[in-house]
């Protein structure tokens, strides 16, 4: 994979890029996290119990294939063609999980498919507007179902769509947003699209000096 991209789709292809030799091994999918700190924070419980779940970029599929293991049916879905082919290739013969390549509103717009949970870890819901996206993802969660989700805490007070160059301070100029808001904010946004037992708030990180991680849980009514 290229290590500089020039437009959206290719930044994605690249996350993550295999810096040793010969063929990247698959990664270990023994653990489920959601923050940035190994062995931080909770597991597969936050999901509660679910029996079908939708992840929003999934990238290498780590969590999606944890899931699969325990016998829930994933379908994991990821903007990037170069991230699904090779968590495809990785994880491809793994029963009861679907790799799905899409951008997230529009794959919720078309399909009819509905979930227990729907999950993204520092993913899709990070990157995506979601004004558009929360009352897509309510469609599609069953009676009771959970929307769970986590990524970097906010900077307080420096709330909304946040542009990062994506090849950083010296590489090529590509512009990615990033949507960062107060737990307050997430919690009033998700129930005005009606989510129930709003939990929502910054889990610190395990030196308080260092950032924290904002994990959003919710559900929709029975």
């Amino acid at each position: 994979m290229p290590r500089e991209s020039t437009n959206l789709p290719e930044y994605w292809d690249t996350y993550k890029p295999h810096r040793g030799e010969g063929e990247q091994p698959a990664p270990e999918a023994d653990v489920f996290a959601w923050t940035q700190y190994d062995g931080h924070g909770p597991g597969e419980e936050f999901l509660g119990a679910p029996r079908t779940a939708l992840e929003l970029g999934a990238a290498e599929g780590r969590e999606a294939v944890h899931l699969a293991r325990k016998g829930v049916d994933v379908v994991a879905l990821d903007f990037s063609a170069a991230q699904v082919a090779r968590a495809r290739r990785w994880w491809g013969e793994e029963p009861n999980l679907t790799f799905v390549q899409a951008e997230a509103v529009d794959h919720l717009t078309h399909t009819e498919a509905t979930y227990d949970a729907v999950f993204s870890i520092w993913g899709a819901i990070w990157f995506t507007d979601p004004e558009p996206l929360i009352p897509l993802i309510a469609e599609r969660l069953n009676p009771g179902g959970v929307l769970a989700f986590s990524q970097a805490e906010p900077i307080e007070g420096f709330y909304g769509p946040q542009p990062m160059y994506g090849n950083g301070l010296s590489g090529r100029k590509l512009t990615l947003l990033r949507w960062s808001y107060s737990p307050q904010w997430w919690a009033d946004l998700l129930k005005r699209h009606g989510f129930a037992e709003v939990d929502a708030q910054v889990l610190a990180a395990p030196n308080p000096e260092d950032v924290g991680t904002l994990m959003v849980r919710a559900h929709v009514p029975q």
